[in-house]
């Protein structure tokens, strides 16, 4: 039913460009030593990190998702979150447990299928149950253009160009969860990766990650920021950079030396390879964590090697001469993307959420802290829940009318990478700015909250129920979210209701009936 439906949606699309993509995913235990430290694991596909999924424009993918987890020390449920997809029709394969589903149990497969219905860039997955991804269940998701609108500002895009940067931990998950509960402290990293590959104070000398080029030839960096808590400033030594891209949306070209790449965003850079052929640092020292408090922890270890055909195979030896840095009133989308195309007007709904912290290490939205309900919230808004009243209490949860402008302000405070689930926002009002931008706010569906007053738009045009969270899975742990219940109405009848298959229904009953050490 789920394939059946699948390519009764993509029919509606081009010919050339409707495939259906099948990936099978095996999500397991295992020992890996990415700095040199062996560790058990929640693995896809016995790798950290996870394979890279392939698609192009147009494609509807299927990946049949096997729970073989084990080891008692580390979550033996799991769910997949497909990071930056909209998921139009199909909320109940976005992957949050308790807001789009119920965990899937061990020994048990379920098959996530979702059309990627015209979107384009660079997307990623990674657990969305607790903070199981900690434990390194996430990897990279590239959707090609074959009409790149930019892509003659680049002559090679290929495996070679995509780049994860990660934290890892020696500490499991769950421990280093329970340890931040009771001391407030949140775990520090031991050591930061670039391609799955780093080193930590004291440890062996793993060989770093490198990156090939040709001299004269223009690449495309796909970057991605699958860390649980740090953000990564990205600079390649004697390299200037061109921004492009964020979060699967093209943006006009920036000239940068560096680039502040928050936890869970991601970002297109063409690198020119035009220097005397040599090796280069990568650089992508994290930001988050003090070396105080973890021994093991150097930020400036954290490097891959840019290395040019003809070149020793060798460490480079050049120095960082750091230089300008993106910024966000630089970011504005291509004509093609329709920059402020939500207007200046006012908004239909306009939302405030105060973030505090009276009860350290919790935090609250507005003097609640999110707690995650026995049932997910899309399943109470197919079963009719139309107002928040109707919503189990433990959950916040505003209610969205469809086809409205929705405006959030978040004031200031610390410093909160927010991803929303099911849409991209235009960022009008920054950090830290103070005249808003509605002509040509940056867009994407990840953005820090550093300090300063923000806001952003979105229009409500996608039925489901949708996360609103801090990316740092310590703080979305801790309670720093809220879930949007969008057009309750349409996700019951209309032509945007939910397909919703057998297997997806059956997965409540199914964790519902789990011993607690299993879920």
């Amino acid at each position: 039913m789920v394939l059946l439906s699948l390519l009764t949606a993509t029919s509606l699309l081009p010919a050339a460009l409707a495939v259906v993509r099948h990936f099978d995913l095996t999500i397991n235990n295992a020992v890996v030593a990415p700095d040199g430290f062996p560790r058990p694991a929640v693995l896809a596909n016995g790798t950290f990190p996870g394979p890279t999924f392939v698609a192009h424009k147009g494609d509807s993918v299927v990946i049949p998702t096997h729970n073989k987890l084990v080891n008692p020390d580390m979550r033996r449920s799991t769910s997949i979150h497909w990071h930056g997809f909209f998921q139009a029709r199909s909320s109940d394969m976005d992957g949050p447990s308790f807001v789009n589903q119920c965990p899937i149990p061990p020994n048990t497969t379920f098959t996530y299928a979702f059309n990627t219905a015209g979107q384009t860039g660079n997307y990623w997955y990674h657990s969305h149950l607790s903070t199981q991804y900690c434990d390194g269940l996430r990897g990279a998701f590239v959707v090609y253009d074959p009409n790149d609108p930019l892509a003659h500002l680049y002559d090679v895009d290929d495996a070679g160009t995509i780049i994860t940067l990660a934290e890892w931990y020696h500490v499991l998950a769950p421990a280093g969860q329970n340890s931040f509960f009771q001391t407030g402290i949140v775990p520090v990293q031991d050591s930061g990766l670039i391609n799955g590959k780093g080193r930590f104070v004291g440890g062996p000398l793993v060989p770093f990650a490198v990156v090939n080029v040709v001299h004269g030839k223009r690449y495309r960096l796909r970057i991605f920021a699958i860390s649980c808590r740090p953000f990564f400033t990205f600079s390649i030594d004697s390299h200037n950079i061109t921004f492009m891209e964020a979060d699967g949306i093209e943006h006009d070209p920036v000239e940068v030396q560096n680039i502040d790449i928050y936890a869970a965003q991601r970002v297109s850079a063409v690198l020119h390879a035009n220097q005397p052929v040599d090796n280069y640092w990568i650089r992508a020292p994290p930001t988050g964590g003090s070396p105080d408090r973890n021994p093991n922890y150097d930020p400036t270890l954290t490097k891959a090697i840019l290395r040019y055909k003809g070149a020793a195979n060798v460490e480079p030896t050049t120095v960082d001469t750091p230089g300008p840095k993106l910024l966000d009133q630089q970011m504005h989308p291509i004509a093609s993307e329709n920059p402020g195309k939500l207007g200046n007007g006012t908004a239909d709904v306009e939302i405030v959420l105060n973030i505090a912290q009276p009860n350290p290490p919790f935090f609250d939205i507005n003097g609640i802290s999110y707690l995650s309900p026995s049932v997910p919230v899309l399943l109470q808004l197919l079963s009719g829940a139309a107002k928040p009243q109707d919503l189990l209490p433990s959950e916040q949860v505003f209610i969205l009318p469809k086809n409205s402008l929705i405006q959030i302000s978040i004031p200031g405070t610390g410093s909160h990478p927010f991803h929303l689930h099911g849409h991209a926002f235009d960022v009008i009002l920054p950090s830290n700015a103070v005249t808003p931008n509605f002509v040509n706010p940056l867009r994407r569906d990840v953005y820090p909250i550093n300090g300063g007053n923000t806001t952003f738009r979105f229009f409500s045009d996608n039925p489901g129920a949708w996360f609103l969270h801090c990316h740092i899975d310590w703080h979305l742990e801790a309670g720093l979210a809220v879930v949007f219940g969008e057009a309750p109405a349409d996700n019951i009848s209309g032509p945007q209701s939910q397909i919703t298959p057998q297997d997806w229904k059956d997965l409540c009953p199914e964790y519902n009936e789990l011993e607690p050490e299993f879920q």
